[in-house]
């Protein structure tokens, strides 16, 4: 009994996943019930309810938090894009119904968002839903940019590189909690298939969300696997692709708590460089298993696409 519930709980967050990719790769474009619900091989009356019991939130309301999150990155990364153009892009009625929800959602109006250089996002909130949300604080991003700076030279050996398509087996993960279970799940389900075998097979993390416009508990990442060839998915198990591209990457010998740290500081390393994040996700790819090193240290790639 316990089995079948098992199995029937990765089919359904797989099934979730699938719908996940597809509306991150459609924000500026129609999301309606029906369609999305037909991604997931779900009837829309199914689908809604499904889909907010793995979530945790209405399709609805998801689909405009991402809308505003990904409004929110467009106006930290790109200063000319107009305000009118972002709105009916992302599908608001008006440049004036999309700021009061924006400013709803993060207790500004997109024009003062826009004005906070990066050094400045110290503490933005998402402000009261009509559900009671509690105000959540995000950490802080970029505080000082010269300790940054020192930082990142005393820790961090980076360099610029070109990878091919990378094929992935990857689990869903939302929040900050419960990633080290995450990865067990995906751990155990790969040995038995010999992927861990080769020596060149490694873990990562794929980041679809950023800890600087979504709240901590709805960042969504995914627990990967490198391949050496596609698969199928496989109940919770998803096949994914990293775009072949050119990167930022910073090697990394750090404690779990120094992550946010090695991250703004690529960050800055890359803005002051001069280079341009580009569309796809940052990730992590780890060179070791933590608990068995002598002081508990991760051996890290972190990896910025940005643009040719």
């Amino acid at each position: 009994m316990g089995d079948s519930k098992n199995k029937l709980e990765e089919n359904y967050f797989g099934r979730i996943t699938r719908a996940l990719a597809f509306i991150d790769a459609h924000l500026d474009s129609d999301l309606s019930l029906e369609r999305v619900a037909k991604i997931a091989y779900y009837s829309p009356f199914h689908f809604h309810r499904i889909f907010k019991a793995v979530i945790g939130e209405p399709l609805n309301a998801y689909i405009i938090r991402r809308r505003i999150e990904k409004v929110a990155t467009v106006l930290i990364t790109q200063k000319g894009v107009s305000l009118a153009t972002l709105s009916m892009q992302y599908g608001f009625n008006s440049p004036s119904s999309f700021s009061r929800a924006f400013k709803k959602f993060y207790g500004l109006s997109p024009t003062e968002f826009r004005k906070l250089s990066p050094g400045k996002f110290s503490k933005i909130c998402i402000a009261d839903s009509k559900n009671g949300q509690e105000k959540v604080a995000f950490e802080k991003y970029l505080c000082n940019i010269d300790n940054h700076k020192k930082w990142i030279k005393m820790n961090a050996k980076i360099k610029i590189v070109e990878r091919p398509l990378q094929h992935l087996a990857c689990i869903t993960h939302i929040g900050e909690q419960g990633l080290e279970n995450t990865f067990e799940r995906l751990v155990k389900w790969a040995k038995p298939k010999g992927l861990l075998q080769n020596p060149e097979a490694k873990l990562a993390r794929v980041f679809h969300d950023s800890f600087k416009v979504t709240a901590a508990e709805k960042v969504r990442m995914s627990a990967c696997i490198l391949l050496d060839e596609p698969m199928g998915a496989e109940g919770e198990i998803g096949p994914a692709q990293i775009e072949k591209g050119k990167f930022i990457v910073g090697r990394f010998e750090i404690l779990p708590h120094s992550f946010e740290q090695a991250w703004s500081s690529l960050f800055v390393w890359m803005n002051e460089e001069g280079y341009r994040k580009a569309a796809q996700n940052p990730f992590e790819i780890y060179h070791n298993d933590y608990r068995e090193h002598p002081e508990n240290k991760f051996i890290v790639d972190l990896y910025i696409p940005i643009e040719p």
